[in-house]
């Protein structure tokens, strides 16, 4: 098909998956359950961490943690004690185990407590969103942690597609009035967000033409990004909503 009739083609699809109803089973359904910007905010990046392998998996690992936390992420970030931390339940998602999440919630408060939260610091480029997860990483990892802790969070500087925090900036960033994303975000125009690229929108996007590299890397990133804002400028990431769909719904 060609440019035209490929952009008709996405845009149906765009309007096809990004509805309410695309929530229940998947990960945005977690901050979905949730009003206070923080709340969304952690909520969102917590689950955004553990988002791969089996999606029902992600879903109830990532109730989980909110049920730990007392379904009060951002109190529970804020107030909690080295001992709370000491005496929560046993977590485990796929390699994030317990000690991760205890060093990602020690981190959480550390960028509240002292960073202006997480908006601020993925707001410092925000043109630039690539060098912003690069950043944030550096400053998320500030405080004393285990080494292992660092493989959560990809480094798009380091050659990572970084799939599942551009998933997460898409949530917070992007704004359609759609009940989907949450657009909670305003420092972020929609225009920098990059599309979560994973196994299903890179397979799908090399079917139709949209990328040609071989890996999920972030040279293929930056490729599919170039293809997807020549259909779209302005909000070229809803193209994720087809190219998932596409991929892990319908097959294609």
């Amino acid at each position: 098909m060609n440019k035209i009739e490929l952009k008709e083609f996405l845009d149906q699809k765009v309007d096809l998956y990004n509805t309410p109803d695309f929530i229940e089973a998947d990960p945005i359904g977690i901050p979905h359950l949730y009003t206070l910007k923080e709340d969304i905010e952690i909520a969102g990046f917590l689950s955004a961490t553990i988002a791969w392998g089996n999606r029902k998996m992600i879903v109830n690992n990532a109730n989980k943690m909110m049920q730990i936390m007392g379904n009060s992420p951002y109190d529970f970030v804020m107030e909690h004690t080295e001992s709370d931390l000491d005496n929560m339940p046993h977590f485990v998602h796929r390699t994030f185990n317990a000690e991760d999440f205890k060093t990602f919630l020690r981190a959480l408060k550390n960028i509240y407590t002292n960073k202006g939260g997480l908006e601020t610091i993925f707001s410092q480029y925000p043109m630039d969103l690539q060098k912003s997860i690069s950043n944030f990483k550096s400053t998320f990892f500030e405080i004393e942690h285990l080494p292992r802790s660092q493989k959560h969070i990809s480094d798009p500087l380091k050659n990572s597609a970084a799939k599942r925090i551009n998933m997460f900036l898409r949530w917070m960033v992007r704004n359609d009035n759609k009940g989907v994303d949450f657009g909670i975000w305003t420092k972020i125009p929609m225009s920098s967000l990059s599309c979560p690229l994973d196994v299903h929108s890179g397979n799908v996007a090399r079917k139709l033409g949209l990328l040609h590299r071989k890996v999920n890397d972030a040279k293929a990133l930056a490729e599919l990004d170039l293809e997807l804002k020549k259909l779209d400028s302005l909000d070229p990431v809803k193209y994720d909503f087809a190219l998932f769909g596409l991929g892990a719904i319908e097959k294609f």
